[in-house]
């Protein structure tokens, strides 16, 4: 587990890195599914402090801890939600970025309006429906990792490896923490971009599905060419 602490502390560095978080904002987890174990950044420990050795490791089953002395990230329902719904997943990040949490605010689904976002994200990053009163005053982080595996039904989540808490912010997700980081990163960047776009034209359209998949298909396709094998 020494080397997934490792990897989930690295992760989390990057998003201080990547200017994605501010104070203590933010949380990545991995996971190590053989043992059932999940590993993610305790709560409310400022980043310049943090250490490896402070990370919190999680029983996927019931979230019971099992190695740490700290609490974990307050979102560990959520991410732990994550994980059980999804068996391809091995790390979860979320931020609260500016422009991704601006859209997430806005309460709308973030279009595909070009090359850019569909190099990573296959068509629209969903944003989920409000929820109610009783999920939040139930369980407020375990009900946010329901709704967002309900906004996916009928999605592929590795295809579309993002998602817009409705008035809340980003998750995104990957074959390990670093890429769930490297999806937040992109995220941020292409919700930027359409912030700037829709500035320019309030009414451009989504990019044209043709274009949409030729970008994706090129880079994550069976028949990908995108990069060196």
């Amino acid at each position: 587990m020494q080397a997934l602490m490792q990897a989930v502390f690295e992760a989390n560095m990057e998003l201080v890195r990547r200017g994605l978080v501010l104070y203590t904002w933010g949380n990545v987890s991995g996971i190590d599914r053989e043992r059932g174990l999940v590993v993610i950044k305790p709560s409310g420990v400022p980043y310049e402090r943090m250490r490896a050795q402070d990370m919190v490791t999680l029983r996927l089953s019931d979230g019971a801890v099992v190695q740490g002395a700290l609490r974990p990230s307050s979102d560990a329902p959520t991410h732990l939600a994550l994980y059980r719904a999804f068996a391809a997943l091995g790390g979860v990040a979320h931020t609260h970025s500016r422009y991704a949490t601006a859209w997430a605010q806005a309460g709308e689904d973030l279009a595909c309006y070009g090359t850019t976002h569909a190099d990573s994200f296959y068509n629209a990053v969903p944003c989920t429906r409000p929820m109610t009163a009783q999920e939040v005053q139930m369980a407020y982080e375990l009900e946010t990792g329901n709704v967002i595996v309900e906004t996916f039904a009928g999605r592929d989540p590795m295809a579309t490896p993002g998602v817009l808490v409705r008035n809340h912010a980003p998750f995104t997700w990957g074959a390990d923490a670093m890429d769930a980081v490297t999806h937040a990163v992109i995220l941020e960047e292409v919700a930027a971009v359409a912030v700037a776009m829709r500035s320019v034209n309030p009414k451009a359209a989504p990019a044209p599905d043709v274009l949409v998949e030729k970008h994706y298909q090129r880079k994550h396709g069976k028949d990908a060419y995108y990069g060196q094998r």
